[in-house]
């Protein structure tokens, strides 16, 4: 890839999309949410240990005495180390008050979203939690946290804070924050990704990878592209320390106003969707005074998606491959939570 096709990746740059960074700037044009930051190391060595299971007291549910549970075998297992526990009243406590406040809430940490774990949750209410453990079940049974959880990862590509040469680069000081947004169901046929560079809104790309009719009404598209111009320029003056971004937003049901989701670096780490960077390079030499709007035009369109669930490759862990029996993702969704929760009385 040409170095062109990227605004230098610097760690100041890519901490400019942290969620604590812009939301406060842009929090009248977004989704309600509560930020808790910084979180404990205890918490990060949770989401960092291994297996799915849910802190102790983060269920709204009775406690449930193990008295009975005691047997002979009990000696067998004496030698063993005991698995780590883990508590987290005062998170619980704001999770609860931010669930009492929104009516219910998804998470998200400092740049990504569990959605590849949605189907821990009844799919008829994606991401819907309504109590800590929902919270905690799908962040420990997401891949997609893990970027935000080891700066490693978080300035991966970034040039050095010196120009010394250093195996081991010296970065900012990085500090996970849990974000609670305010949940309510959201219609992913008006998803957009738009792409700003050198301060131009060069494209718009449809997100959802499935064909939608209205999407390809010319009049439809017009109106689409002239909201989006509309509202970028209702935020640029508040980006004017950077010029080269990506923002999603969610159209209003009759097209005419939208709602910002989230901003993202313009790197190689985001998604293009319907673009190339080698296409938003174009874009960007011929000096088009609208932007490009892209989406799936035909139900045979070679990005579009078949009928398997998205993210698939993570909806069923090893640990539960036993359990599936033929059962709907639901039946088999409740029957992991249970499990889950068995594991931590």
């Amino acid at each position: 890839m040409s170095s062109n096709l990227f605004p230098n990746q610097t760690p100041s740059y890519i901490l400019a999309f942290q969620f604590s960074s812009w939301y406060p700037r842009f929090s009248k044009q977004s989704i309600k949410s509560t930020i808790v930051r910084p979180l404990s190391q205890d918490f990060i060595d949770y989401l960092n240990s291994e297996s799915v299971f849910v802190p102790e007291g983060s269920e709204d549910l009775p406690a449930e005495s193990t008295l009975s549970d005691e047997s002979e075998d009990e000696e067998e297992y004496i030698d063993e180390p005991a698995p780590r526990r883990y508590a987290f009243p005062e998170l619980d406590k704001q999770i609860r008050d931010s669930v009492k406040k929104y009516g219910a809430i998804f998470p998200k940490l400092n740049f990504s979203s569990p959605k590849d774990a949605s189907w821990v949750l009844p799919s008829s209410s994606p991401l819907k939690c309504t109590c800590p453990a929902d919270i905690y079940l799908l962040l420990k049974s997401s891949d997609f946290i893990s970027h935000d959880l080891s700066v490693e990862n978080v300035f991966n590509g970034c040039l050095p804070a010196t120009s010394a040469p250093s195996p081991h680069p010296s970065w900012p000081e990085y500090h996970l924050e849990l974000v609670l947004r305010k949940w309510y169901p959201v219609d992913t046929s008006r998803e957009l990704r738009c792409f700003v560079r050198q301060n131009r809104l060069l494209a718009i790309s449809q997100r959802d990878r499935n064909y939608y009719d209205f999407f390809n009404d010319l009049p439809t598209q017009e109106k689409i592209i002239t909201t989006v111009e509309t509202f970028w320029q209702s935020i640029r003056s508040k980006w004017d320390a950077q010029e080269d971004y990506i923002f999603d937003f969610l159209l209003t049901r009759d097209l005419s106003q939208g709602h910002l989701l989230d901003f993202n670096p313009y790197a190689p780490r985001t998604d293009p969707l319907l673009f190339t960077y080698q296409d938003l390079c174009d874009l960007l030499l011929l000096n088009d005074t609208r932007p490009k709007l892209r989406v799936i035009d035909s139900p045979s369109h070679p990005a579009g998606i078949s009928n398997a669930p998205a993210h698939q490759h993570n909806m069923i862990p090893f640990e539960a491959l036993s359990l599936g029996n033929g059962r709907n993702i639901e039946e088999f969704a409740e029957i992991w939570k249970e499990t889950v929760r068995e594991s931590t009385i």
